[in-house]
Order: structure tokens, then sequence, then C-alpha cells
């Protein structure tokens, strides 16, 4: 996608970004690659040590780059200053690649219940189903095959991929929920001895700027909600439990396990594929390592690893006790 550079600069000014560079104004630029794969029309990123072999020898036109850092581009690539390279580059992804926008369209294959309130410039795409007492707000879009409802409410702006379910639920503005999730279905509950189910008749209730990712589970509560505030990023393949509430920033990657009723604070990092028992509560700030087991509550600012989980400096002693005893 051809963009010029005066646009470039002046987006990323937008966002308080500011730039220096000697690439002329006018010069087109065709998008952004990696290090080793870019050519003249391409602009790359270098923020990471690791990359300095490469980078020296970079066929990219131009280079976001620190300043302390622009010495090792080659002569053919022009350093493109920023404060933060990374993040230029996070923003202008999305500027060279925006997403998809709404086409103002409803599929005639869909099969939609006539309680369904329709805001405005939404689309739906093939064979999407909407069930009673659903209301989806301007702009967003509904992907192939999706089950949204009963009582559903998505605020503007939010896309939602293909073969999807979402159900009682109530989805905020700017959201992104990838394919294969299923958001506010019946929850894990039943009485131990005789497999009595426990009827879960809560919600979900997602924030603004939350993104979930493909084929993650987030159950529906028991008697009141699940919780997902602002601008929490769920990764492919977690579980969410019934009653959960996760704080507002937090990030949490691949294959999670959440029991129900956890509580987790806000601008938390944890790992892939760690598994947090249900009722307990972790503070704000909290980072757990991946493949740890959490069973305890977690007071807020920790860093954390193991089975169970514990302080991680003490974890990394543990582990060093264990090798060296195995000599």
């Amino acid at each position: 996608m051809k963009k010029y550079y005066s646009d470039i600069v002046n987006y990323l000014n937008k966002y308080t970004i500011n730039v220096v560079s000697d690439i002329p104004k006018n010069k087109a630029i065709y998008g952004i690659g990696s290090i080793s794969r870019s050519d003249v029309n391409l602009i790359t990123f270098y923020s990471n040590s690791e990359y300095n072999n490469l980078i020296k020898i970079t066929k990219a036109y131009g280079c976001l780059i620190k300043d302390i850092d622009k010495h090792i581009l080659p002569k053919n690539c022009f350093p493109i200053i920023v404060k933060d390279p990374y993040l230029a580059f996070a923003y202008l992804s999305n500027f060279f690649y925006p997403t998809d926008i709404s086409k103002n369209s409803i599929n005639k294959y869909s099969s939609i219940d006539k309680t369904f309130i329709k805001g405005n410039n939404i689309e739906i795409k093939n064979f999407v189903t909407i069930k009673n007492n659903v209301k989806i707000a301007d702009k967003c879009i509904i992907g192939e095959n999706c089950v949204i409802g009963p009582n559903v409410i998505i605020g503007k702006n939010t896309h939602i991929l293909p073969n999807t379910t979402i159900s009682n639920s109530i989805i905020g503005e700017t959201c992104l929920i990838q394919s294969g999730a299923v958001i506010g279905d019946r929850g894990f509950g039943f009485t131990s001895n005789e497999k009595i189910e426990i009827r879960h008749i809560g919600n979900v209730i997602l924030g603004d700027n939350v993104q979930i990712g493909s084929n993650t589970t987030i159950d529906r509560a028991t008697l009141d909600s699940t919780i997902i505030e602002d601008n929490v990023r769920i990764d492919n393949l977690v579980q969410v439990a019934h009653n959960v509430l996760i704080g507002s920033n937090t990030i949490i990657a691949a294959q999670c396990g959440i029991a129900g009723s956890a509580k987790i604070g806000k601008n938390c990092k944890i790992g892939g594929q760690v598994g947090i028992t249900g009722h307990i509560k972790i503070g704000d700030n909290v980072l757990i390592a991946g493949k740890s087991g959490v069973t305890k509550n977690i007071s807020a600012n920790s860093t954390i690893a193991g089975f169970p989980a514990i302080d991680i400096k003490l974890w990394k002693k543990n582990i060093i006790k264990q090798y060296r005893n195995l000599k």
C-alpha cells in the first residue's frame, strides 16, 4: 500500500511521536518489512541488539531506530529517528495495513431474529445467526458463520471474526474477538457426587478495546458477571471460567486456564500455560512466568514462577539447588 513519507510523519505526529530523518517528503513507501527481507520500497525497524548482524546488511530504504543506534545502519538505509522504534512500528503497522471497515451490508443468507436492534453502518457476513434480544451498535463487523445471542449487546466499532459464538454477553466498543472464540456459554459447575448441574444464569461483560484470541472460552457467571475490564489482551486457547474478574490492561498468553471466581488485578502479565486456581486474588502489576501454577493469593507487584508459584528469585535458587543435587 503506497504511502508518502510525509504521510508517515504526519500519522506518527498525531500520536505524539517525533520523527527525524533526511528522507524526502514526497518519497513513496510501500510498506514495512523485516530487517532481512525488506527492499528499497520498504522501511523496517530496529529495537533488538540480537539483529545487529542483519541490520548492517539490510536493503530497506529506511529504518525506525533510536538516535544512539543509527551508526550501525548501512549507507543505503536512511535512519528514521524515533524515541521508541517498536512503538512507532506498531502504529505504522495499522497505518499501512488497517483493519476492515464495515461495508454496511447484511448478507441474504444470514438468519436474523425480528427482535434484533441494528446500529448504523454494520456488516453481517455469510451465514450469521442472530438470535433474540441482540443489539449491535454502529460500524461493527460480524464474520461468517458467527452465532450471536441470545441477550448480547455489542458496542460500536467491534469486529467479530468468523465461527465465533457469543451469548449472554455485553461487549464493549472497539473490541476484537478472533475466530472460534466462545463467550457467554454455561460454566463448569455441578455437585460432585450426584452430578447435578448448576444452572449458570449470569453473563459476561467485556470492557472497551478488549482483544480475545482464537478458540478462547469465557464462561458466563453462575449468578452475576464474568468481567474482563478495558484494554485486556487474551491470547489463543485460554479458558476463563465463571465469575472470573480480569483487571484492565492485563495480558494473558496462550493456553492459560483460570478457574472460577479468581480475581486478577490490573496491569498483570501472565505467561503461557499458567494455571490459576479458583477463588484466589492476584494483585495489580503481578508478573507470572510461563507454566506456573498459582494456588494462593498473590500480593501486588510480585513476580512469581513455578509450581506451586513462589517469588521468582526463590524459585531460581531452588532450581539451582536441585541441579547441584543431581550432580
